[in-house]
């Protein structure tokens, strides 16, 4: 088993980065190397002004390289939960920017003739429990109604061509998606490039200052000086020199595993509708198959705010239960991958984007970041060069953490009241 990223291990390495010390004065400087960063630098230089991407270790290497391989559209929240909490104008306006963003991919993937294995798969909410199917029940109605009809609401009868597996009903999104994220990444970096964006690997930020409507950024290779910062850094931002979002931003491990590729007839028992997958739990799972036809399963697994080896091969032992549980037919069947990363999430688990403490930032995506990041990153682009404000989150307060720092030291108890509410509800 290998303790690597299966979209990391299984795409081409990116060879347009600079070789030189990070120098020169540039437009914008993007801060983040992942779908965020290297979306709005793509932008940028397109409209011809100066971009250069600062990128601690190569690009993808944070969360954009680390999930689970779904573009699914809608909300993390239920959308009634959204109207009550944002008021109905701004839950409509961020439902309508994910469905936005998986449009978006899909077209850069095409203009990029990037290879990803893009497929408009559909996404399934999954009910675990009957009371469950209720909510999600309720939450189609009004979802469907007012602000995506391309959705279908399943019964348990309706899932046995769908999943192999006991569920009590679902939603299914039609618009939701799939893709090869490493593959996907590199092919973002290369058309940054193409179009005349700057990207240096290796070369995190240490400091930042600012004077005289400049900003000098410093790594241990070289300073960069530009007119503008984007931050997009997201649960990678700790240690560095931004603070302000440290303190606003908890990062979460989310652990994955990925079997040995399956047979026809495993996939057949397992996952016939091939489709991105989600449980209704708290501390739920989702899984989808990868295009060599493994089954690439995560969830939280643990409340922990690191991801190494050791960490991760804890969590991948309780993933393994998880997926024996759900699938007792694949019970032992190899598992060939084993990997973690940081979710940067917010109190209230709503993404945020806007400009703040002198730099522009796009991050908070709270575990629902592939899909979204990437139309975000334009939108910060498109705000930096003076075009019209598309931000859906703009003026969506964003308060600090109480007690908060850099290190979640209250995670363990976060956890056991998901496991409770798991078992209450």
């Amino acid at each position: 088993m290998r303790f690597e990223s299966y979209w990391h291990d299984t795409a081409s390495r990116f060879h347009g980065a600079q070789i030189g010390p990070p120098e020169g004065r540039f437009d914008v400087a993007v801060i983040g190397g992942g779908f965020t960063g290297l979306a709005a630098a793509r932008q940028i230089a397109k409209s011809g002004a100066r971009v250069v991407v600062l990128e601690a270790n190569h690009v993808g290497w944070g969360a954009s390289g680390r999930n689970g391989g779904h573009l699914n559209n809608g909300l993390a929240h239920s959308f009634l939960a959204a109207k009550a909490e944002l008021g109905t104008e701004r839950a409509v306006a961020l439902y309508r920017a994910f469905d936005d963003s998986i449009d978006t991919i899909e077209a850069i993937v095409g203009e990029e003739g990037i290879d990803c294995d893009f497929r408009r798969s559909g996404k399934l909410k999954l009910a675990s429990k009957p009371k469950h199917f209720e909510a999600i029940a309720r939450n189609f109605e009004a979802v469907h109604r007012e602000v995506d009809p391309a959705t279908v609401l399943l019964t348990a009868g309706d899932l046995r061509e769908e999943i192999g597996s006991p569920f009590y009903g679902a939603m299914l999104s039609k618009k939701s998606a799939m893709m090869h994220m490493g593959r996907y990444v590199v092919g973002l970096a290369e058309a940054a490039v193409r179009h005349g964006a700057t990207i240096y690997e290796r070369a995190p930020v240490t400091q930042h200052l600012k004077s005289e409507a400049k900003h000098r950024l410093t790594t241990p290779r070289g300073d960069v000086v530009a007119d503008h910062v984007l931050v997009a850094t997201g649960a990678y931002t700790s240690g560095g020199p931004f603070g302000y979002f440290q303190r606003r931003l908890i990062a979460v491990g989310s652990f994955l595993i990925a079997t040995r590729p399956l047979t026809d007839a495993e996939i057949t028992a397992t996952m016939p509708g091939n489709r991105t997958c989600v449980t209704s739990m708290h501390i739920g799972n989702y899984f989808r198959l990868s295009p060599d036809k493994r089954l690439i399963f995560g969830g939280r697994a643990r409340f922990a705010a690191t991801s190494d080896q050791r960490s991760d091969a804890k969590s991948g032992a309780i993933l393994r239960a998880s997926l024996t549980e759900i699938f007792p037919q694949l019970a032992k069947v190899e598992i060939d991958y084993c990997w973690g990363g940081l979710v940067d999430m917010t109190k209230d688990r709503y993404p945020r984007a806007g400009y703040n403490d002198g730099v522009w930032y796009a991050m908070g995506y709270s575990g629902h970041g592939a899909q979204l990041s990437t139309q975000l990153g334009i939108i910060m682009a498109d705000a930096i060069l003076g075009k019209k404000d598309r931000n859906p989150l703009k003026g969506l307060e964003w308060p600090a953490v109480p007690g908060h720092f850099g290190k979640p030291w209250f995670l363990p108890l976060v956890g056991l009241y998901y496991k409770a509410l798991d078992r209450l509800q």
